[in-house]
């Protein structure tokens, strides 16, 4: 079954459905489809930003104007009955259809038509990438409105799944198995680095012990980006591999942070090159090695009807236009106790 592309909590009524008493709204068909697709109230209230208690009362009524039960409530599961599967195919179109009008409806009164563009994704990406592809559009932009969200891969799927956003720019690698449901077009490549202060030269270095006691101590001081339980467990692994005896300092949720720590010489980290290319952080007080480690795979995520389909066929040519021209910056071979390739 194909995913729908959900509305705004905010969207007008269809005329002729009402949002009082026991009546149909838009409002309830989309706490209905959140429900059917995460199969619990409290990733559903999540998903659409409301409290529990809130959608709860809102599925009431919806199955209250329905005239029969939804769904059956088995140990914290929510699962479609007979007559939830029935209906869920008809307010699925009923969403498509009204979130169609609203991406063509004007963003202020009495203005012309104006198509919305909501783009999540990772912060490296949005910054050093998205800029450089809106000025390649081949759409005025003047007749776009663009709605720009930073988010890790899970709130870029939420994001995508909730109708908050059109286009999602992720790692490939980074994807659950529910991601599939998605278009994926590849943008670009980019390399895992080892950033080190500046001060501390590797070039040069066959083994840990020829390093100064201090040096020793600040490149054993790791800082790790949480990303997921498998991409922590390799990047620990490397660092096991490469540097026994390491120890973590701080577990971080965005690179710009960990990335900052290093340059303060509070440790060292693993990052993606593509947070130094131009239009991100500068690599001034830090040094750029290479690990060996598989290089990241930017993809965007979109559902297959947009890609054909302005102007989100539009943006995805220009960021595909711009992922081919990134400028990377330069990095320092592997230094020589860092040995053989190893996957991310």
């Amino acid at each position: 079954m194909s995913e729908p592309e959900f509305v705004d909590p905010e969207l007008p009524r269809v005329k002729g459905l009402g949002s009082a008493g026991n009546d149909i709204s838009i409002r309830r068909l989309q706490v209905f489809w959140a429900v059917s697709h995460t199969g619990s109230m409290t990733r559903a209230a999540k998903m659409l930003g409301v409290s529990q208690p809130s959608l709860s009362q809102q599925l009431a009524g919806f199955e209250a104007a329905i005239g029969g039960r939804l769904f059956d409530r088995r140990a914290g599961q929510m699962e479609l009955t007979e007559l939830g599967h029935s209906i869920l195919g008809r307010a699925e179109q009923v969403l498509r259809s009204v979130q169609d009008l609203e991406d063509i409806l004007p963003s202020t009164p009495g203005g012309g038509p104006r198509r919305s563009l909501r783009i999540c994704g990772a912060g490296s990406v949005m910054r050093t990438l998205l800029p450089k592809a809106m000025l390649q559009l081949d759409v005025p932009l003047d007749h776009l409105d663009f709605d720009l969200q930073e988010g890790a891969p899970g709130e870029v799927l939420e994001a995508l799944y909730a109708r908050r956003a059109h286009i999602g720019l992720v790692a490939a690698g980074s994807l659950p198995d529910a991601a599939m449901s998605f278009r994926q077009v590849p943008l670009l490549s980019d390399p895992y680095v080892l950033a080190v202060p500046s001060r501390l030269d590797l070039s040069r270095c066959a083994r840990l012990a020829d390093l100064p006691d201090v040096d020793q101590a600040l490149l054993g001081t790791t800082l790790q980006f949480v990303f997921g339980t498998q991409h922590s467990r390799r990047v620990q692994d490397w660092y096991d591999r490469v540097m026994p005896g390491n120890r973590t300092l701080a577990r971080v949720r965005n690179f710009e942070t960990m990335i900052e720590m290093t340059r303060a010489g509070l440790g060292v980290c693993i990052v993606p090159a593509l947070n130094f290319a131009e239009g991100g952080l500068p690599v001034r007080g830090l040094r750029l090695y290479r690990t060996g480690l598989e290089e990241r795979r930017i993809v965007a995520l979109l559902l297959s009807q947009h890609q054909t389909t302005a102007p989100f066929s539009s943006m995805i040519a220009a960021l595909t236009a711009a992922g081919s021209k990134i400028m990377l910056p330069a990095t320092e071979p592997a230094p020589p106790f860092i040995a053989g390739p190893m996957k991310m």
